[in-house]
Order: structure tokens, then sequence, then C-alpha cells
């Protein structure tokens, strides 16, 4: 491997990759749509990186009826920490466009491909909790069931939206902002 330094343009696209990730905290990541006879206009959760928004109150009260466990962001607590985890990405992949080193790049690339498959896999283990974790003095008796991460699903007399949202988009754009200096100063 060369020690040969990034062009100029590497580091900025770099950069970008980090400004791209201290604004996606500001954006929701991910969501779930539910929609049913009762609720045509439908009822959201709506996730970002620090937070829950949507119709929360509205859902535990219905989830209640299936033995759910409550949806808050106390239960769960990567909320509470997910913010600081991207904060520091960010942090390195501005190090790793003022350093301008190749080797570099590949470990924020394979942090990132890391970060991303864990956070999948998270979304994943949440949903498999909450779907599957059913209280069975509840008063409406359901098999146990895990809506996929993104997609269509029917549960009970609701069909189920998941879907990733403009934060997770914007993460996928700062990926690729890490990839155009490989692309940019491959060996022709």
């Amino acid at each position: 491997m060369s020690s040969k330094k990034m062009s100029l343009a590497s580091a900025i696209s770099i950069s970008v990759a980090g400004v791209l990730l201290v604004a996606s905290l500001f954006f929701p990541w991910w969501g779930m749509n539910f929609i049913a006879p009762q609720y045509p206009e439908g009822l959201d959760i709506v996730v970002y990186p620090n937070k829950l928004k949507g119709n929360i109150d509205i859902i535990n009260g219905l989830n209640h009826y299936i033995g759910m466990k409550p949806i808050s962001e106390k239960s769960i607590p990567e909320l509470a920490y997910l913010p600081y985890v991207i904060g520091l990405m960010a942090l390195f992949t501005f190090v790793v466009a003022f350093v301008r080193k190749k080797s570099w790049l590949y470990v924020l690339i394979a942090v990132f491909v890391i970060g991303g498959a864990l956070g999948i896999y998270d979304i994943h283990r949440w949903l498999v909790d909450f779907g599957t974790n059913l209280d069975d003095n509840a008063p409406i008796k359901i098999e146990p069931f895990v809506p996929p991460i993104w997609g269509e699903n029917r549960i009970a007399n609701f069909i189920t939206n998941s879907y990733f949202t403009t934060g997770s988009y914007i993460v996928g754009i700062a990926f690729l902002c890490l990839l155009f200096p490989l692309w940019k100063e491959r060996k022709k």
C-alpha cells in the first residue's frame, strides 16, 4: 500500500460524509405504519437516533390487548447512546479526511459496514422481542409474530409497513461518499 496521501477531492468527499453523518441525527431513520379499518389514516412509529415519535400512546394501547410490552424510549436503551456513537463515527470520518491515508479509509469503511450490519440486527432483535414476548394473559390471543424490517406484513386486522427513511438514506449517501475516493484513486 502506498504511503502517498489521497487527493484533496477525496478528502472533501470524506468530509462531506462526516457532515452527512451529523445531519442524519436530525432526521428519522426508520418507521412503521399501521393501517386498519378503524385507523384508515394510519398510525405511525417513527424512530430517530435518539427518540421515538408518532402515535406511540395509541399503538401501546392497542398492543396491550395482544400482550405486547409498551414501546417507549426507555424500553430501547440504544436511543440514549446512539447519537454519541454516530458523533464518534463522524469525528473519526473527519480525522480520516484530515489524515488522507487510504488505510484509515479502509478502517472507516469497515466501521460503517459493521455498524450498519449491527444496526439492522438491532432493529430485527427489537422486532423479535416485541412480537414474540407476548403476555399469555392478554385479552386477545394471537400467534407470536416478527414484523419485517422493511416491507409489508399483516398482524390481526392491521397491515403494517416497515420502512427506512430520511436519516438512513443520508447515511447511505455518506457511505457512497466514502467509496468515491476508492473509485477516484483506483489504479488505471
